[in-house]
């Protein structure tokens, strides 16, 4: 059986805000690879940062291709890449 995003992530787990921001000069792929039944990848531009939900154990894995040829993957867990929102006192 096949789940669509919205599926997954609406069965009682909660949702975070995350941002990445590429800050290399090389195109990235961006991909969430630990999340069962669940498709998120994107290509990140140099210099781009985006949004994107996922869930607090969910890893980004973002790869470029070295100066080598070789290909170069770092995975970063989604709970560090949270939005935090900043309270202002009255």
């Amino acid at each position: 059986m096949n789940l669509t995003l919205n599926q997954v992530i609406s069965e009682g787990h909660t949702r975070i805000l995350c941002w990445y921001l590429n800050n290399t000069s090389k195109v990235q792929i961006a991909r969430i690879t630990n999340i069962p039944n669940w498709y998120f990848e994107r290509t990140v531009f140099p210099g781009e940062r985006f949004l994107f939900e996922a869930l607090p154990e969910a890893q980004l894995e973002v790869c470029r291709s070295a100066d080598t040829g070789s290909i170069v993957c770092e995975r970063i867990l989604c709970d560090r890449l949270r939005v935090e929102e900043l309270s202002t006192a009255d």
